[in-house]
C-alpha cells in the first residue's frame, strides 16, 4: 500500500504541493501571533488562536464517516493512544455526520489539502480533524493526542486552527538489524514511536558483514548461515561456537511489520549492501566472492569496521542479486530499493586476475568505474521493475541514472552535488545524524562512539541549502537520521539513542524555519518527555542530565552542577534522599564538608526530566576517577566499550581510544607519599581498520601479558611504575591490580596511564584510577 507521494518519481510532486501549501501558509502567519503555546513536537506549521476551549473527559466521543476506513484507522489510532497514556479511552463512533448532541471529536475529508497535510479546529463546540489523504488525518490525530497530553482527567484545549504541512517528504530513521538483531516485536515499537512523531520512512538495514537477516526462499543458506556468527563481545579466553548469536526475519515477519508500518503511514525502504557489506552473503555462498585459492572460506564476521569482501562482477553474481531483489520487491512495496554502495574497499577487485579480465571485457579501466557499472546493472534492474535504487553517496559517479536517489552521508557535499545534477537525494550526514554517537560526557551514556551529538546539534541543523537555485532545491527530499548498532546491543540502548534526538529529527523535516526554535524545542519536549514515560519508551535524559564537577579540599568539597540546556531548575538534596520539586534549588557551587552524599536532579516546574546523579564526597571516592572523567591521550578511534563482566565504575561503559589506550589524570600532587590502584579490563580487538592497525603500539610488554605502565609529564617519559596484568588476563574481567607506590617528586604533575602489550588481542582498558596516600 503506497501513501500520498509514495509513489514512483512522485516525491518532486508531493514538494510541489507542500510549496503550494506554504504559500498559503505565508498569508495566514500574518495572524497567528500569538499562538496558544501548545506543546506539540513536530511544531505546526500555522496556529490560530480562538476564543474558549473545548474540555475532553470520559464522555467524549470520537464520531468518523461511514465506510472511510482511513479515518476509522486514525480514530482508532488516537483512542489507542489515549489509553496507552493512561488517559480515558473515547468511544468511537461511525455513521454519518449531520448535527451532534453534544460536544465530539469529528474526523473527515476536506478536499483541496496534501497527501499529509490536515487541519485541526479546536472550538468549544468541538473539534474536527480533516484532511484530503489518510495520511494528513493520521497526523491529526497524532497531535489532537498531543494536545490532549500529558494531563490527569478532564483538560481543556484552547481554541484554535491548525493548518499544518511537512516541509519535506523523507522523514526518516534507519535501522541496523545486521549487527545486532532485533525482535520483530521491537521494530514494530519503533515504527509506532516514529509515527507519534510524523516519521514517515524506516530505512531498515537488513544485510551486512556481520549478518543476513531477510529469509530469501531461493538461497536458504543467506539465513541458515549468514544470520548466525560468534558473539563480538566474546571473552579473550575463551572461543563460543560460530553459530551462538544472530536471527533473522521470515518473509512472514516481515509482511507483518510491512503492513504494520503502512497503517501508521510509515513506509519501508529495506536495505540489500552491495558490492560491500557483503560477507555474510558470502559465507553463505562463496561463489558469490572474488577468488582466492589461497584463503580460507569466510565466516560470517563477528567484527566492527570496513571489511575488504565484494561481490564479484561474474553474470552469475549478479542473476544471484536479482533473484534476492525479487524477493525483497515482493516484500517491500516501497517504490525504493536501497543497495548501499558505500566503503567498498577494491583491493580484491584490483589484485584478481578474473575480475580484471571481467573488467577489461567491459571495457572498464579503473576499480571505482568497476562501482559505477555495477551500480548500473542493479539500477537498470530495478528501473525495469518499477522501482527506484537509493545509495549512499559513493554511488554519485559519472554515468549515474537520474532516477537514482542519492542518501549523503559525508557530511551534505553529496546532497548538494546530487541535487545540482538532477537525483533526488537525502540529508544524513555524519557525524550529527549518526546516533551511534554518544549524547555527552557523562558516564550515564550508553556504550557507543566517543564523539558527542547532543541533542541541540542535532536540532540545530539546518536542511536548506542556500546555495541552490530553486529547481535543484526540490530535489532534496529530506532528512534521516541512522541507528549504527554495533554497540547497541539491547533494545533499550537502542531506544536512549534514538530518543529524543529523532524528535528533532523529526521537527527539521516537517517544521518550516520559521518555526523551529531551540529554546521553544525545549519547552516542548518536557511534555513529550512526559509521554515517553507514560508509554514506557526507555529515553536518554542527557540534555537535563546533571554534570557535577567536584574540587576536593583538606575537609571540605565545592561541587559545580550544570546541565548540557543549561534549563531547568537544578535542585539538590543531602539528607540521603532523592530531591523532589520543592528541594533547595541549586544557584552558586556548593562547599559542603567530606562525607556528605549529595544528589541532584532537574526540575522543570514540578516535573522531574532527569535521572538522580547521586555521589558520597569521601576521600576515597574523590581520589577515583573512572575512564570518563581521564583525558585521553589522543584521539583516534573512541569508543565506550562494555566490559565482559560487570564493572566496578557504576557500572559506565569504559572510555578508550583503540588506537592507543593511554589515558591522563592531571594534577596529582606528589610532595608526599602516593599509592595508584587501578582496575583494568581485557576486550576482544575485534575491528577491521585495515592499515591503520600497523599504527597501534604493541609488542613492548616486558612479561608475557604485557603491563599498565604510570608516566609523569608525558607518554614518553621512562615509566616511573608499572602494574603487571598476568592476574588481569587470567580473570578475564574487570580486575583491581595492587597498589603500586609513586616516588616523590616537588609539586603537581600529570600522570600518564598506559598499556604495554605484547599484540593487539585483548585490548586493553582502564576502568578507574585512585591516587590515594
Amino acid at each position: 500500500m503506497q501513501h500520498g507521494p509514495w509513489i514512483v518519481r512522485g516525491l518532486r510532486a508531493a514538494g510541489t504541493t507542500a510549496a503550494l501549501f506554504f504559500a498559503g501558509l505565508s498569508v495566514l502567519a500574518r495572524d497567528i501571533h500569538p499562538a496558544p503555546p501548545a506543546s506539540v513536537i513536530p511544531n505546526p506549521n500555522a496556529v490560530v488562536p480562538g476564543h474558549g476551549s473545548f474540555t475532553f473527559d470520559s464522555a467524549t466521543i470520537v464520531r468518523i464517516p461511514a465506510h472511510d476506513p482511513d479515518a476509522r484507522s486514525a480514530a482508532d489510532y488516537f483512542a489507542d493512544l489515549m489509553g496507552r497514556s493512561k488517559r480515558p479511552t473515547p468511544i468511537v463512533s461511525g455513521g454519518a455526520i449531520t448535527g451532534q448532541a453534544r460536544p465530539a471529536i469529528t474526523f473527515r475529508r476536506r478536499a483541496g489539502l496534501g497527501p499529509e497535510a490536515y487541519w485541526l479546529e479546536v472550538t468549544p463546540q468541538g473539534i474536527i480533524v480533516s484532511a484530503t489523504g489518510g495520511a494528513g488525518l493520521f497526523y491529526g490525530a497524532v497531535t489532537l493526542w498531543q494536545l490532549l497530553t500529558p494531563a490527569g482527567g478532564s483538560v481543556a484545549v484552547p481554541a484554535q486552527i491548525i493548518r499544518d504541512a511537512p516541509a519535506y517528504p523523507w522523514r526518516g530513521l534507519m535501522l541496523d538489524s545486521a549487527r545486532h538483531f532485533q525482535s520483530a516485536a521491537f521494530v514494530r515499537s519503533l515504527i509506532d514511536e516514529m509515527a507519534m512523531h510524523k516519521m514517515n520512512v524506516l530505512h531498515w538495514h537488513l544485510t551486512d558483514d556481520q549478518g543476513w537477516r531477510l529469509e530469501i526462499r531461493k538461497y536458504p543458506r543467506l539465513t541458515a548461515i549468514g544470520a548466525w556468527r560468534t558473539p563480538a563481545t566474546f571473552s579473550p579466553r575463551e572461543q563460543p561456537p560460530a553459530d551462538s548469536y544472530g536471527g533473522f526475519y521470515t518473509q512472514s515477519e516481515v509482511r507483518g511489520i510491512v503492513a504494520y508500518a503502512a497503517n501508521r503511514h510509515v513506509r519501508i525502504v529495506p536495505e540489500i549492501d552491495m558490492p560491500g557489506h557483503a560477507q555474510a552473503a558470502i559465507a553463505a555462498y562463496p561463489e558469490l566472492g572474488v577468488p582466492a585459492p589461497d584463503r580460507a572460506p569466510l565466516a560470517v564476521s563477528a567484527k566492527w569496521g570496513v571489511h575488504s569482501h565484494l561481490f564479484n562482477l561474474e553474470p552469475a553474481t549478479f542473476a544471484f542479486l536479482e533473484d534476492v531483489l525479487d524477493e525483497v520487491m515482493e516484500l517491500f512495496p516501497s517504490n525504493c530499493i536501497h543497495v548501499g554502495g558505500d566503503e567498498a574497499v577494491k583491493n580484491e577487485w584490483q589484485e584478481s586476475a578474473t575480475v580484471q579480465a571481467r573488467a577489461r571485457a567491459l571495457g572498464i579501466k579503473d576499480a571505482d568505474a568497476l562501482q559505477a557499472h555495477f551500480t548500473r546493472e542493479i539500477g537498470r534492474y530495478l528501473t525495469a521493475h518499477g522501482r527506484r535504487l537509493i545509495g549512499w553517496d559513493e554511488i554519485l559517479r559519472p554515468g549515474l541514472s537520474k532516477d537514482a536517489i542519492v542518501m549523503s552521508w559525508h557530511g551534505t557535499a553529496g546532497a548538494h552535488a546530487a541535487a545540482a545534477r538532477g537525483n533526488d537525494t537525502i540529508l544524513s550526514p555524519w557525524p550529527k545524524f549518526y546516533f551511534d554517537n554518544r549524547q555527552s560526557s557523562l558516564a550515564t551514556e550508553a556504550p557507543g562512539r566517543l564523539h558527542i551529538v547532543s541533542l541541540e546539534d542535532v536540532y540545530r541543523f539546518e536542511p536548506r541549502d542556500p546555495t541552490l537555485d530553486q529547481i535543484a532545491a526540490r530535489h532534496v527530499l529530506g532528512v534521516q537520521a541512522n541507528l549504527w548498532t554495533e554497540h547497541m546491543q539491547t533494545d533499550d540502548r537502542v531506544r536512549w539513542m534514538a530518543w529524543p534526538r529523532a524528535a528533532a529529527i523529526a521537527e527539521l523535516g516537517w517544521s518550516v524555519p520559521a518555526r523551529r526554535n531551540w529554546p521553544d524545542f525545549l519547552r516542548r519536549l518536557v511534555p513529550m518527555l512526559g509521554r515517553y514515560s507514560e508509554l514506557d519508551l526507555a529515553y536518554a535524559d542527557s540534555v537535563f542530565a546533571v554534570a557535577a564537577q567536584v574540587s576536593p579540599g583538606s575537609d571540605h568539597a565545592t561541587v559545580t552542577l550544570s546541565n548540557q540546556a543549561s534549563s531547568g531548575e537544578i535542585r539538590y538534596s543531602v539528607d540521603g534522599r532523592d530531591p523532589v520539586s520543592n528541594s533547595a534549588p541549586y544557584a552558586e557551587p556548593l562547599n559542603v564538608p567530606l562525607g556528605t552524599e549529595i544528589r541532584a536532579a532537574t526540575f522543570v516546574q514540578s516535573d522531574r526530566v532527569s535521572q538522580v546523579w547521586a555521589r558520597r564526597l569521601d576521600a576515597p571516592g574523590l581520589a577515583r576517577r573512572d575512564s570518563h572523567d581521564l583525558e585521553l591521550c589522543s584521539n583516534g578511534i573512541g569508543l565506550l566499550l562494555e566490559p565482559v563482566m560487570g564493572s566496578a565504575s557504576l557500572g559506565a561503559p569504559l572510555a578508550v581510544d583503540i588506537m592507543n589506550p593511554c589515558w591522563i589524570y592531571r594534577g596529582v600532587d606528589l610532595d608526599r607519599p602516593r599509592s595508584v590502584t587501578a582496575a583494568v579490563a581485557p576486550l576482544p580487538f575485534n575491528y577491521e581498520i585495515g592499515a591503520d592497525a600497523a599504527k597501534i603500539r604493541v609488542g613492548d610488554a616486558r612479561t608475557a601479558e604485557g603491563e599498565l605502565e604510570i608516566h609523569v609529564d608525558g607518554c614518553d617519559t621512562a615509566a616511573i611504575a608499572t602494574l603487571p596484568l598476568a592476574t588481569a588476563a587470567a580473570h578475564g574481567e574487570v580486575t583491581r591490580l595492587p597498589p603500586v607506590s609513586l616516588p616523590r617528586r616537588p609539586g603537581r604533575h600529570d600522570l600518564c596511564v598506559r598499556f604495554a602489550r605484547p599484540r593487539l588481542d585483548p585490548l586493553w582498558a582502564l576502568d578507574w584510577l585512585e591516587v590515594g596516600e
